[in-house]
């Protein structure tokens, strides 16, 4: 599959530290303003797959609100095991819109 960038949301419908679930391509997206940082990761816990985006966020680290299995937003990790992890997605602004790269 070749990389896409797609347009997901309007930066302005992002809240500061609220998870924006989003679905580029039918994909589940979880989109987190952090400052003037912008990360967007997987919508799927991997543990059971429970949305994350009814999770509870701290700081980088967003807390699965089924299982209470936690991950670092900046790279998918999952703090108790960091081998496992969810998805990652560049991400990237362009004219007040925010734009994931789908590969």
């Amino acid at each position: 599959m070749p990389e896409d960038w797609v347009e997901t949301a309007l930066l302005s419908a992002l809240k500061e530290g609220v998870p924006h679930p989003v679905f580029p391509m039918g994909l589940p997206v979880l989109l987190i303003r952090r400052g003037a940082e912008l990360f967007a990761l997987e919508n799927r816990c991997a543990h059971m797959g429970c949305p994350l985006a009814a999770g509870k966020l701290d700081g980088h680290i967003l807390q699965c609100p089924c299982h209470d299995w936690r991950f670092d937003i900046r790279d998918g990790r999952f703090q108790d095991a960091p081998e496992l992890g969810v998805k990652t997605y560049s991400s990237r602004i362009e004219n007040g819109k925010v734009l994931v790269r789908i590969s």
